[in-house]
């Protein structure tokens, strides 16, 4: 997926496209999440964003709804699109390059 590039149904089920919205959409409500069910692991919710994301890509580009496999094999997906999105989440708050002491690229004050 190009940096211009929105999203398509295309890029929805790339692991790229995939962690990304997944990122953006855990990180968004997370913390009306942690208010509704704060019982429920953040990554277990990651899961199942980013088994529905990978559903509605695969069924928008044509596949059967009615096919079993593409909900199994979806949520095997999604486990793996999630990890993804975990790392980009680490990544965000831990940068390459910064000392322990620092968060978020910022010295610690």
């Amino acid at each position: 997926m190009e940096s211009s590039q929105l999203f398509t149904w295309e890029a929805l089920s790339t692991m790229g496209g995939a962690s990304l919205l997944t990122f953006f959409v855990v990180q968004y409500t997370k913390n009306y999440l942690d208010r509704v069910a704060e019982k429920l692991p953040t990554d277990l919710f990651a899961v199942g964003v980013a088994t529905l994301i990978l559903v509605v890509a695969q069924l928008a580009a044509g596949a059967n709804g009615r096919d079993w496999r593409l909900y199994l094999l979806s949520l095997a997906n999604g486990f793996l699109v999630a990890a993804a999105a975990g790392q980009m989440q680490h990544k965000a708050m831990n940068p390459p390059g910064a000392s322990s002491g620092e968060k978020g690229g910022r010295q610690a004050e």
